[in-house]
């Protein structure tokens, strides 16, 4: 177990109080269950999630516990009883500092700055001790080689202190609740090689390990700096909910006067002055007023729909034309945010289950390295019955077996990928990620802003004449609705000059009403802008908009979201893969089905972001691990539900921060890049294990035998780790351009193949 500093998400508890705090903080959430979060800070690896989950699932009343990695933080359903079971006690008791999860207050995480702060320290006194050995095996006279030592040993304990406390405090944590973890055998080779050190130079002695402790130390802290960074970039999403939702409202008091009030003082039966351009604070129903409202955040809608009395409102949506009088029907914690929150977290804590391949090998690797270092002090006193031989012998078993090989060998190749990845437009938030993508085998889309690019732009813009362009241009410059602006940056593509209007008004859920002179153009909805309107609009995937000269017809502009660059290659190369693909989305059957028409794939419309999600779940429920690519807020739990998840840079932040990668450029290739790159880490990382393991077959039978000093197990022990860097670097070196050559011509060269079902 890592220490960490208090998590500031954290409440404390007075210790007086904590049931009743710890009841009023818990949540109803049927059947008899409560919910509790606690914060704990001290989570450093999936054996401290093993450990959590089996203390708190065995307290009296807990049905069950879920521990989050990447948010160190334990969701606990128990039955609603007399008195709370003893959660934050128990855990103290194992090592676990826990408090009440608080999700109001901001987060701040100390502990890159304090690895970093240990790996410099540690850096500069090993390269100085280095320079002061180097001298030493030069041939230096004894008087010489003694005050090297004693100045070898002043770098060295204050280094040991500073930066090698990293690893005490998680060892002696672990030790003394009765556990053991990696960081144990680490802090007693290190110990036992100072202490060695310090008795052969009080003692004259011709060898000193000063600089394989402190080496050990600086080894181990890359790897750890390098996992943490990765692990540091997995970020809940929930907190970005706070961003998307309006922080209040304007509310029409029972008085005739209007107040603003923080939405979660809003509550049902309130009535809202909703004005354009704002979003949904809570979920509610329309009671006077005429709108566009913009859906496609929230259910993947990608035409605006016309909100009038009686509709009712999702939380989040954004309201487009004109001001709306609502009604809320929920309050906050209950709106369809809320309940995102909730869908988000149970998907999150499910994720968090993954195991990473590092926390996976490590599990048993420090009771075998103890008892091999045991065994072999035990052996050579019973050879030899010399203290000092045997337990030379025996530090010489622990620095070599030192997991400074296994500790580079995940952390370095993530890093690596992530660095490649970032080079191609790519970013990657969690080591882990890369793990869990190099297995999909089941690639889900959202459509709108995903295989689309979520922008509705002008079709055919070049047949239509400069003069009515610049007439429609000029109009619907004075409108916020997406076909507008798609007309009105039309317009200043072509240079289309100004156009003087006057009398300019806006009918929301209809269109726009100018006047030219005595002329009265109309630009919007055909059954409003034409005297004698035909209802049918030319194509079901398009959307049209009609300019109008005193009722009679000027033009019809037809909108299309088009596709994302490269993705019918991106689909494709998928496929080509063997991957199952499927497209997801909340918006109406007719663009779905035509798009995945398009494309040869199997889709499903008209789903709600808590569909998706059940639907990822039903598959995952069924063996296939699924990768999400989506951006909306209604795919964020199917992005956090799923075994991995993309988002593009043009997602709304809840969506960028569920996703494991964001992709900055406008392409989907970055999906199936993603996937190979990967892949390609997943074969290294399995290289680097067997390196290690291969190493220490090697490595200890020798040292065992006595042939190794201290000091060849330090620098065999850091040549091993050189090795895997290495090895690692291989990744990024491979840019494989041929193979993307060859790559695109086949995209060229291939037809369309049919894709495989999920459905």
């Amino acid at each position: 177990m890592d220490c960490c500093a208090p998590d500031v998400d954290a409440a404390p508890l007075d210790q007086r109080s904590n049931d009743e705090e710890l009841r009023l903080a818990s949540r109803d959430i049927g059947g008899g269950l409560r919910q509790t979060e606690l914060a704990i800070p001290g989570i450093h690896c999936g054996g401290c999630v093993q450990r959590i989950e089996r203390t708190l699932d065995k307290l009296p009343g807990v049905v069950k516990s879920r521990v989050n990695l990447s948010t160190k933080r334990a969701t606990i359903h128990w039955r609603a009883g007399k008195t709370p079971p003893p959660f934050i006690s128990t855990l103290s008791a194992i090592g676990f500092e826990a408090h009440l999860y608080d999700r109001g207050t901001g987060e701040k995480d100390n502990i890159l700055s304090e690895l970093l702060r240990a790996l410099a320290v540690a850096g500069f006194a090993a390269s100085n001790i280095m320079l002061l050995s180097v001298a030493i095996w030069s041939g230096a006279e004894p008087a010489t080689r003694d005050l090297f030592h004693w100045i070898s040993a002043l770098i060295a304990l204050p280094a040991l202190a500073y930066s090698g406390r990293i690893f005490f405090r998680s060892a002696w944590s672990s030790l003394r609740h009765g556990q053991t973890n990696m960081d144990v055998p680490i802090s007693i080779g290190v110990l036992l090689a100072f202490g060695l050190s310090l008795y052969e130079t009080l003692h004259h002695g011709p060898h000193a390990y000063f600089d394989a402790s402190i080496s050990l130390l600086f080894f181990l802290l890359i790897g750890r700096t390098l996992d943490h960074m990765m692990r540091e970039r997995a970020r809940t999403a929930v907190k970005s909910l706070a961003r998307l939702a309006p922080r209040g409202a304007l509310i029409r008091q029972t008085d005739g006067t209007n107040a603003y009030l923080p939405v979660n003082a809003i509550m049902p039966g309130m009535t809202i002055l909703l004005a354009a351009g704002e979003r949904v604070p809570v979920d509610a129903r329309v009671v006077t007023g005429q709108s566009d409202l913009d859906c496609s955040l929230v259910s993947g809608e990608s035409v605006p729909q016309q909100a009038s009395a009686g509709f009712l409102l999702q939380a989040g949506t954004l309201n487009l034309t004109g001001p709306l009088t609502i009604v809320a029907t929920a309050a906050a914690k209950d709106s369809f945010l809320a309940e995102m929150v909730r869908m988000m977290e149970t998907a999150e804590s499910g994720r968090s289950h993954y195991r990473r391949i590092a926390d996976r090998a490590s599990r048993l690797y420090a009771p075998v390295v103890h008892l091999t270092a045991l065994l072999t002090f035990i052996g050579w006193m019973i050879a030899t019955g010399d203290v000092h031989q045997s337990l030379t012998v025996a530090i010489g078993v622990l620095i070599i077996t030192c997991p400074c090989a296994l500790g580079l060998a995940v952390p370095m190749v993530h890093v690596v990928a992530a660095r490649r990845l970032f080079e191609d437009g790519i970013m990657v938030k969690d080591g882990s990620a890369l793990e869990r993508i190099a297995e999909v085998d089941t690639v889900v889309f959202d459509k709108t802003g995903t295989i689309t690019l979520g922008d509705p732009q002008l079709a055919g813009g070049d047949r239509i004449d400069d003069e009515t362009l610049a007439l429609a241009a000029a109009i619907a410059s004075y409108s916020r609705h997406p076909y507008s602006r798609a007309l009105a940056a039309e317009g200043a593509r072509r240079r289309c000059p100004p156009v003087a209007l006057s009398g300019v008004s806006e009918l929301p859920g209809s269109g726009l009403e100018a006047n030219v002179g005595a002329t009265v153009y109309r630009l919007g909805r055909s059954a409003w802008a034409l005297a004698n309107a035909d209802p049918k609009l030319p194509d079901p995937y398009l959307a049209s908009v009609v300019l109008s000269k005193n009722g009679h017809a000027l033009a019809t502009f037809v909108f299309k979201d088009g596709l994302r660059s490269e993705a019918r290659e991106a689909v494709a190369a998928l496929a080509r893969d063997g991957l199952t693909l499927e497209i997801l989305s909340g918006d109406r059957e007719e663009p779905v089905g035509r798009l995945a028409s398009e494309l040869g794939i199997p889709h499903i419309s008209s789903v709600s972001p808590g569909g998706k999600a059940q639907h990822i779940a039903t598959m995952a429920a069924g063996g296939r691990k699924v990768l999400m690519v989506g951006d909306g807020l209604n795919d964020t739990p199917a992005l956090v539900a799923a075994h991995a998840s993309i988002a593009p840079a043009s997602a709304i932040d809840i969506g960028r921060n569920a996703a494991d990668f964001v992709f900055l450029r406008e392409s989907l290739m970055a999906v199936p890049q993603v996937i190979a790159t990967a892949r390609h880490a997943a074969r290294l990382v399995r290289e680097n294990l067997v390196l290690a393991v291969a190493y220490n077959l090697v490595a200890v039978p020798i040292a065992v035998l006595g042939y190794v000093t201290p000091l060849i197990a330090a620098l065999a022990m850091s040549g091993s780790s050189l090795v895997v860097v290495a090895n690692a670097l291989r990744l990024h070196g491979s840019r494989r351009t041929k193979d993307r050559t060859v790559s695109s011509r086949r995209f060229s060269a291939v037809p369309q193949a049919p894709l495989k079902s999920t459905r």
